[in-house]
């Protein structure tokens, strides 16, 4: 069986985005541990797991809302690393590094999202 959403840019560069958070939160003090490294790595991930749950689904609709809780699961993260930077836990580098992927995933879901719903009430599908 073919999994297509790994053919897609944005679920490589989510999974490289979670990837690249794991890697961050492996140097914050143990006391984030279940706090807010964990919450952090859980929603990087849901990023790739929401795209890859919408893009198994029957409809063009149901992938589009899946697309818009990956975006906020985005926009959760980063909001997470900014207290995560005020905290001291990473620097203004890496802040930065981590919000352009972020940014480029961000555009790509917004890209994505619009199509889909542009073909699919061009096309009359749900």
């Amino acid at each position: 069986m073919a999994f297509r959403f790994k053919d897609l840019e944005v679920w490589k560069l989510s999974k490289d985005f979670a990837r690249d958070i794991y890697s961050v939160t492996s140097t914050f003090p143990e006391e984030e541990r279940y706090a807010l490294v964990s919450q952090l790595r859980r929603a990087a991930v849901s990023v790739m797991s929401n795209i890859a749950e919408g893009a198994g689904r029957q409809y063009r609709k149901e992938f589009v809302h899946f697309l818009y809780m990956a975006r906020g699961s985005l926009n959760e993260t980063v909001s997470q690393l900014e207290l995560s930077f005020e905290f001291g836990y990473i620097n203004k580098e890496t802040l930065g590094t981590i919000e352009e992927s972020a940014e480029r995933i961000n555009r790509m879901l917004w890209k994505l999202s619009k199509s889909l719903a542009h073909s699919t009430s061009e096309n009359g599908q749900r």
